[in-house]
Formats: structure tokens, sequence, C-alpha cells
């Protein structure tokens, strides 16, 4: 999603990064921000560990309550491994 969310603020777009929260060491999560240079998630639903499934329910929650709240135009995800 980097190119997508690097063009979008060079456009002048209004965009919202969600990010799950899902990794929370630096070398999953935090680098990935730093060398891509991407701006900081304006939405964390903050998952943290779990199974997959509890993981996947709590990201699905979050996300809905998000789009709830935003009423985004266009959605576009990664999907998670």
């Amino acid at each position: 999603m980097a190119p997508v969310i690097l063009e979008c603020e060079r456009k002048g777009l209004d965009d919202n990064v969600i990010h799950a929260g899902q990794h929370y060491s630096y070398s999953m999560d935090r680098v990935f921000f730093e060398d891509l240079e991407l701006p900081e998630a304006e939405h964390n639903p903050h998952v943290s560990s779990g199974t997959h499934a509890d993981q996947t329910g709590r990201i699905m929650t979050g996300v809905e309550k998000v789009l709830i709240s935003e009423r985004p135009d266009v959605v576009q995800g990664t999907p998670t491994r």
C-alpha cells in the first residue's frame, strides 16, 4: 500500500490509514513506516496478539467502526497473512 498512500499524500487527497497493530515488534511494524517514509496511521484498533481468529475478528470490528464514522468513498486494503 505504500505507493498508493504516498501518491495520495503527494496529490493532497483526503486519505486515512488504518493500521491494525497486530505486529508489535519493530522489525514487523515501525521499520516499514520509517523506511518507506509513510505518515502515521490515523486509526489503530490495537489488535495485538491472539489467535488468528481472534485477531481477525478484532481487526474487522475496528475497521468497521472507522468505516461507519468516516464514511469513505473508496476503500483499499492489503491482505494479512
